[in-house]
């Protein structure tokens, strides 16, 4: 049986069309997310948060010092990434442990910034959105940043200065390219450079243009 829907009100604002992006390490969620909010779309990059909280005297600073430690902060107060990256690759229970610092804070902050989003509509970058198992449920398409994975290794030993098995254990980490791709709604390939890029972005834009013109008509009936 069809419903109404939720009162519009300060607490239950209308609802915003909303795509997922993800990809694997090295992939390019940045550049992608970057080019659609060059566009106009309203981008919330859980990532960026991440940092920002881990930033010297970040929010989450003083609960993570406390759980692991100050050698695990750098001298001006951020966190130590290499030395937490070694750590939890290695402890399943520190890794649980930093979740639990950290993953109530970011969607704490996801939520707020999305309150905040201008835009006719919203892209949440979120590197383990797949793998959270809750994300598919918040947005009406996932959209999935691909390249093959010698590039993806290829990338991010250049980028961060890592060797070839420590980005290989961080891509074992997440959910298989395979499953990304099952997965995705929406497929952008990054294996080309950024004038391969731009046609597929623009694509897409206009498409989630339609589709949040087409949701905000439907909401505007039921008011």
């Amino acid at each position: 049986m069809e419903t109404t829907g939720p009162t519009v009100s300060a607490s239950h604002p209308p609802p915003r069309y909303a795509v997922g992006l993800t990809g694997g390490i090295g992939c390019g969620k940045t550049t992608v997310a970057d080019l659609f909010a060059a566009r106009g779309a309203a981008v919330v990059d859980t990532d960026r948060i991440a940092h920002g909280l881990t930033a010297p005297h970040g929010a989450a600073m003083p609960a993570l010092i406390d759980a692991f430690g100050p050698d695990y902060a750098t001298p001006d107060g951020a966190l130590d990434r290499a030395r937490m990256r070694a750590l939890v690759f290695s402890d399943p229970h520190a890794r649980a442990r930093l979740e639990a610092i950290l993953h109530p804070r970011i969607r704490e902050a996801t939520a707020a910034a999305a309150l905040l989003a201008g835009g006719p509509y919203t892209i949440f970058a979120v590197p383990l959105l797949i793998e959270s198992g809750t994300w598919r449920e918040r947005v009406a398409r996932v959209l999935a940043i691909d390249c093959p994975e010698a590039t993806q290794v290829a990338r991010v030993m250049a980028r961060n200065g890592l060797a070839e098995e420590q980005v290989r254990a961080i891509m074992a980490a997440q959910v298989s390219r395979a499953r990304r791709l099952e997965e995705a709604d929406d497929v952008i390939l990054n294996d080309a450079g950024i004038d391969a890029l731009l046609p597929q972005v623009e694509r897409l834009h206009r498409f989630y243009l339609d589709e949040a013109a087409r949701l905000a008509e439907q909401t505007s009936k039921r008011l």
